[in-house]
């Protein structure tokens, strides 16, 4: 998610600043060669493709910031956040894909950057491209995974993240529910609010928000990229000088990228997007087929769906907006969880053979995250379903019991992430449901404007 601060940075201010101040900032830009001796990449397409990346390097935060916002341990050396960012050949839409991950991925065979030895092809989860062969690894990786050619990449760590923020004096972040988590320490009501760096890196960072897990976490880093342009159009920091100077030393101090995006490139960029605000983009993650797709060696991670994800990378390729790769679904009852955020646990309940079996593949087809695993239970009387769960998860409760229309449910401490579904004899089908807003369904496509505050 760093890397959207950067980027944000060097499009936005290139719109409004004269050429000697953008050259002064390409000056300061680190540089790593992520194309070095590549080759049967993808054909390129129309606009640009630019792929943004956000490392957990933290050497350059105090103490005192590790202790407040919970910065601590020892950083993987991988990518905590990837995006794809397309512009159009028009230069008037960005359209922004968020890439989990934990992301299932074939690693192209290639040479240890460090030690000459010959790795072959292998699954990895994605974000291990980095750590086993830095920008370039990275960027073959995802050219594999998605058939685009990326034109132009920028990596971006912690440091720059928060002091970018706080230049902008903040950014405004809404939210309808209280957020909480105490493993980045992020604690908001409902309500509106002003983040700082600190708080902000925590809003973007967090990932223990009702069992959302990721993609609740990438969800939350598109409102927050939404928001961030939102403050950098209207604050008039851009038309100035002095404050624009302070903003790219702040988001530029730890950048690295590709040669190739130079003072030219920003600002023939900067000069055809200068009414670019929150309603020209659109933000999106890739569509998912398997949630905890188990892969020996490596453990859980996210497989895509292929079809969707294929639909959706060819609109990038032919420039059409993001929305146009999605097929309209049949009609479904809303619900505030997406379906593909909840885990869960099938039982048959009843002594009808297979109804435990047929319970799991249809909330599978619905998108709920079944374990695939259905037992009996171990009293077989039930007459109605029941839905049983932690008191922590009850948002996430209550989407499922919403799918299974008359079911009964039962907070049980202690119980986890986990709900259960104890198949009774009242159980007909499950009801098709989605997320009560777009920016909740892990492949719904948004416009800025309608993710940021009113």
């Amino acid at each position: 998610m760093r890397a959207t601060t950067s980027v944000s940075v060097v499009v936005l201010a290139a719109a409004g600043i004269g050429h000697a101040v953008v050259t002064g900032v390409d000056t300061e830009i680190k540089r790593v060669d992520p194309f070095k001796d590549m080759k049967n990449r993808p054909v390129k397409g129309h606009g640009m493709n630019v792929l943004l990346v956000g490392t957990d390097e933290r050497n350059k935060i105090t103490q005192a910031e590790k202790n407040e916002y919970r910065l601590g341990g020892a950083p993987c050396h991988c990518t905590d956040t990837m995006m794809i960012v397309h512009i159009s050949a028009d230069r008037k839409r960005a359209s922004v894909v968020s890439l989990p991950r934990d992301s299932y991925a074939k690693m192209p065979a290639h040479i240890d950057q460090t030690t000459g030895e010959h790795h072959k092809s292998h699954p990895v989860k994605l974000n291990a491209a980095y750590a086993e062969g830095g920008p370039q690894l990275t960027v073959r990786t995802v050219e594999d995974m998605t058939r685009l050619k990326i034109d132009h990449y920028l990596e971006v760590d912690f440091t720059s993240f928060m002091k970018t923020v706080d230049v902008l004096n903040g950014v405004r972040i809404c939210t309808v529910r209280p957020l909480k988590d105490s493993h980045t320490g992020l604690n908001l009501q409902a309500g509106t609010h002003e983040l700082n760096g600190g708080q902000a890196l925590q809003y973007v960072r967090s990932r223990h928000v009702d069992g959302a897990s990721d993609l609740g976490r990438m969800q939350r880093q598109q409102r927050f990229l939404a928001a961030l342009v939102e403050r950098a159009t209207s604050s008039g920091v851009l038309l100035n000088p002095v404050k624009f100077r302070e903003l790219t030393q702040a988001a530029l101090g730890s950048v690295r990228a590709d040669e190739g995006f130079g003072a030219d490139d920003m600002i023939a960029l900067g000069r055809a997007m200068r009414n670019f605000s929150p309603s020209s983009s659109e933000f999106t993650t890739v569509p998912l087929g398997r949630m905890g797709y188990v892969v020996k060696g490596i453990g859980s991670t996210l497989k895509w769906n292929e079809k969707k994800a294929e639909r959706l990378f060819r609109a990038m390729r032919e420039d059409k907006p993001l929305a146009a790769h999605q097929v309209r679904s049949p009609k479904t009852v809303t619900v505030d969880v997406a379906p593909q955020q909840i885990r869960v646990q099938v039982e048959n309940g009843t002594t009808i053979a297979g109804l435990g079996k047929r319970l799991d593949s249809e909330l599978r087809a619905t998108g709920f995250r079944t374990t695939r695993t259905p037992v009996n239970a171990r009293e077989r009387g039930a007459h109605r379903t029941v839905v049983t769960y932690d008191p922590r998860w009850d948002r996430s409760a209550n989407s499922l019991a919403a799918a299974l229309p008359g079911s009964e449910l039962r907070a049980v401490q202690g119980q986890g992430q986990t709900l259960k579904v104890i198949a009774g004899l009242d159980f007909r089908e499950v009801r098709k449901v989605r997320a009560e807003a777009p920016v909740q369904r892990e492949s719904a496509v948004v416009r800025g404007d309608q993710v940021v505050c009113p």
